[in-house]
């Protein structure tokens, strides 16, 4: 009997995160490991009266193209592709990897060739998508591949995943709009507020948020979700931050990394492992040693790692740091090929919000 949850999932990516209406174009970027959610998930686009395009992606073809590729490819933008980027009205990806590590063998400096050449790419979706003229989110379906990568059984991972999105709630819905209302006021008390202070065990930094906009995370873009996100000025942070967690890019991990800031520029890092991938995807272009966002995780009901950044910066008691692209909706102006989120434990730590006390030990103390 196929899991109930997989259809109220559906309807929930459907109605609530991409709310689709009649007559928009909807492209399903997904896997033949997810075909249970994707066949769901057309159905319920068709019946809001979507004009559905989907792209199944076939395991191991990024690894053959990233090892084969040349130049030439590497940096070719289809044109479809731009077609697709600058007039489809919603986009939802599914995730379903058959094999976490797939890009482990592929080369650091082709990966920040494929970031440069994509980063017009980058920069069309998140201008429209904070216009609101496009609407996009990602989800996971489970595998074992993640289930392994999270060491977690297939079942275990199953139930993390729904879980973590609220899935076993009659309406999950409900409980998304009310999280939006949380945020909102975490929102509405940032507003008007000029430097944030983040010191503790992991991280002594500072950086300044005036005139930008926090933005709420509550089951649209990411479901499931939980943070509320912002860009901060971009020349603005000074100091230093230690990650506690493993940060992945493209299946490989980068271990202990840590970062110097000065005039918001990332100036020295330092890597236990992998060190040669995080200089490389650090010197992408000339935006990405700046940071494109601060998040707050606030999904107190995730509490365990599990190498999957869709979840893993959502995890209460933490925060996130991105180098790379800004938000245009939060005010960001950073522009780069490369958006990529590292976590930061905050359970010994403080933020300081124009020296008022917004968070302590992993818990936000402000109503």
């Amino acid at each position: 009997m196929p899991d109930p949850r997989i259809t109220k999932l559906a309807k929930v990516l459907i109605n609530y995160s991409l709310k689709i209406q009649p007559g928009e174009q909807l492209l399903i970027q997904t896997s033949p490991l997810a075909d249970e959610l994707t066949m769901a998930v057309y159905e319920e686009a068709i019946k809001a009266g979507a004009h559905v395009i989907t792209m199944n992606q076939v395991p191991g073809l990024r690894e053959i193209f990233f090892k084969n590729a040349s130049d030439e490819q590497l940096e070719y933008i289809a044109p479809v592709q731009k077609m697709m980027m600058e007039t489809f009205d919603a986009f939802l990806h599914i995730q379903a990897d058959s094999n976490t590590r797939s890009m482990s063998g592929v080369e650091p400096q082709k990966m920040a060739q494929f970031g440069r050449a994509n980063a017009e790419m980058s920069k069309i979706m998140m201008q429209r998508s904070a216009t609101g003229d496009l609407k996009w989110c990602m989800t996971v379906y489970p595998t074992n591949a993640m289930a392994q990568e999270a060491d977690m059984s297939l079942a275990d991972y199953t139930e993390f995943v729904y879980g973590a999105g609220m899935l076993n709630e009659d309406d999950p819905t409900i409980f998304w709009q009310e999280e939006a209302k949380r945020q909102h006021k975490l929102i509405d008390w940032m507003k008007g507020r000029k430097e944030v202070v983040l010191k503790g065990a992991n991280i002594d930094i500072t950086m300044s948020i005036d005139g930008r906009t926090f933005i709420e995370s509550a089951g649209t873009h990411n479901f499931p979700s939980g943070e509320v996100f912002t860009s901060p000025i971009e020349n603005s942070a000074e100091g230093w931050v230690r990650f506690k967690y493993p940060a992945i890019r493209n299946g490989q991990e980068i271990h202990d990394i840590e970062l110097w800031f000065e005039k918001g520029k990332v100036v020295k890092e330092k890597a236990g492992k992998n060190q040669e991938l995080l200089t490389a995807l650090l010197d992408t272009d000339k935006g990405s040693r700046f940071l494109g966002e601060l998040g707050i995780g606030t999904n107190y009901g995730i509490q365990r790692f599990t190498k999957n950044m869709l979840f893993d910066e959502k995890i209460g008691g933490t925060i996130h740091l991105a180098v790379g692209a800004g938000f245009p909706e939060g005010g960001g102006k950073n522009e780069s090929g490369l958006h990529w989120d590292m976590i930061c434990d905050m359970h010994d730590a403080e933020i300081l919000v124009d020296g008022e006390l917004f968070y302590k030990d992993g818990k936000i103390v402000v109503e």
